[in-house]
């Protein structure tokens, strides 16, 4: 499942879920934007797993559920417990962190 969520729910989804990938992106920031379809990828590939996009900026509360203080950040969750994140524009350190949660 691929989302961009619309509110400030993350916390319900990564518990809800047992595995969750996060991209924490803002519209402003372009390395985000270039992640994005990359990270639309990944998730085609891993139908198991909810890949969800967040706005760091608009929603405060799910932006603390993991380390983000640079853009693009991702973090995984597996069954409601943060696992790790990276700050990166390369796909392959992407693809390595989502392999790891798996």
């Amino acid at each position: 499942m691929f989302q961009e969520l619309n509110q400030d729910n993350l916390n319900e989804l990564v518990s809800s879920n047992d595995v969750v990938v996060v991209q924490y992106a803002a519209s402003w920031c372009g390395n985000c934007r270039i992640m994005k379809p990359k990270f639309k990828k990944l998730a085609s590939e891993h139908e198991d797993a909810s890949f969800l996009i967040v706005d760091a900026e608009k929603f405060p509360e799910s932006r603390k559920m993991a380390t983000v203080d640079n853009l693009p950040t991702f973090a995984t969750f597996k069954n409601g417990t943060f696992v790790n994140q990276v700050q990166t524009n390369k796909f392959e350190v992407l693809k390595e962190l989502v392999d790891g949660v798996f």
